[in-house]
């Protein structure tokens, strides 16, 4: 699963629309339709903004119960740009 498909799974539990969680997010509702659909990246501050609006933290985003193998093909697929400012990140917490 990627990072738009996961929004989308977690926005749809807390029965938000797009534009209900953009708003809540202070984001743009056009830039959250197109990470959920894979068709942009998203930043970590972003990120943090809508895991905000829907009351989980960046942890339980990432927290996929499919173990481990998921994770590996999930990194996988970042950039190097994209992997570099997860480390960052993740020694951030």
């Amino acid at each position: 699963m990627n990072v738009g498909e996961r929004l989308l799974e977690l926005r749809n539990r807390c029965w938000l629309t797009q534009n209900g969680l953009a708003e809540r997010a202070g984001v743009s509702q056009t830039h959250l339709r197109r990470v959920e659909l894979g068709q942009a990246d998203i930043t970590v501050g972003h990120l943090q903004l809508l895991c905000d609006a829907m009351n989980i933290t960046i942890q339980e985003f990432f927290n996929v119960e499919k173990g481990d193998d998921e994770l590996s093909v999930a990194l996988s697929k970042l950039t190097p740009k994209q992997k570099k400012l997860l480390i960052a990140f993740l020694e951030s917490l």
